[in-house]
């Protein structure tokens, strides 16, 4: 009676070939393996690291309304001009920064009834956030600024995604305008005030455990950017209108930061 002959796979038939070019310890047929074996590696590492991050691929421009948040968004999107106004619904779309990065630029509306609702719709895909600033309305707002900029980063779920934070100085080119270094000791001020209120408001009410909203920076010392030890705050000076019609837009640190932070 004729043998049996056994059926091979062409998977098994390969792995055997493996095996043999293995036991030979061909110098150029190992190289080739550890090449492959690298290569796999990283893809595989390449996408845990992307899941890991959970699709996390937009930068947030929020803002009270009037800072020139749509404007900046048109700058980035189309290099233009655009005829701005109160924002009722979120801007979107894809940008390509100076290091080649593709990001999904989001406008999120500054007006008080719906920024928090936008605010939370995108607040998981978040991996950068720019806080837009007027600096010439900034003496008239910063309580306003104050508090939206705390609730934004006392918020539990923005606290633990803990995306890039930049404080954009923006308008510039107005004589009037604030610098981004008392825009920032100013607004340290302020913000150590709505501390303190939230404290107490919390400290009145029955069950404290409820809150939502993270402690932020240092109980035994006035707030300062520097004691949030989950976000690396800083500040640009920057010009979403140019100074004269043939003259660019001041927006190069902002670009310099998308390209360099994210």
């Amino acid at each position: 009676m004729a043998a049996t002959r056994e059926k091979i796979s062409p998977f098994e038939l390969s792995m055997r070939m493996l095996k043999d070019e293995l036991f030979k310890k061909d110098p150029v047929m190992l190289g080739v393996i550890v090449a492959v074996a690298v290569v796999l590696i990283t893809i595989v590492i390449y996408k845990l690291l992307s899941r890991g991050r959970g699709g996390r691929n937009s930068v947030l421009l929020v803002g009270l309304s009037g800072a020139g948040k749509t404007l900046l968004f048109s700058r980035l999107m189309y290099n233009k001009d655009a005829v701005t106004f109160t924002s009722t619904k979120e801007n979107a779309g894809s940008h390509m920064t100076l290091s080649k990065k593709v990001v999904n630029l989001v406008d999120i509306p500054g007006n008080i009834r719906q920024r928090q609702q936008y605010l939370d719709q995108y607040i998981t895909q978040a991996r950068g956030l720019v806080f837009v600033i007027d600096s010439a309305a900034f003496q008239k707002e910063v309580k306003e600024v104050a508090e939206y900029l705390y609730n934004i980063l006392s918020n539990a779920t923005f606290y633990k995604m803990s995306p890039k934070l930049l404080i954009m100085c923006n308008k510039q080119d107005i004589t009037l305008s604030k610098s981004a270094q008392v825009i920032k000791t100013q607004l340290e001020k302020e913000m150590n005030t709505v501390r303190k209120t939230k404290a107490a408001a919390l400290g009145s009410t029955d069950d404290s455990s409820s809150s939502s909203e993270i402690f932020l920076g240092k109980k035994d010392k006035p707030f300062e950017f520097s004691h949030l030890s989950k976000f690396k705050v800083e500040f640009v000076e920057c010009s979403t209108k140019p100074e004269a019609d043939e003259d660019e837009p001041e927006i190069g640190p902002l670009q310099e930061w998308l390209a360099s932070r994210l």
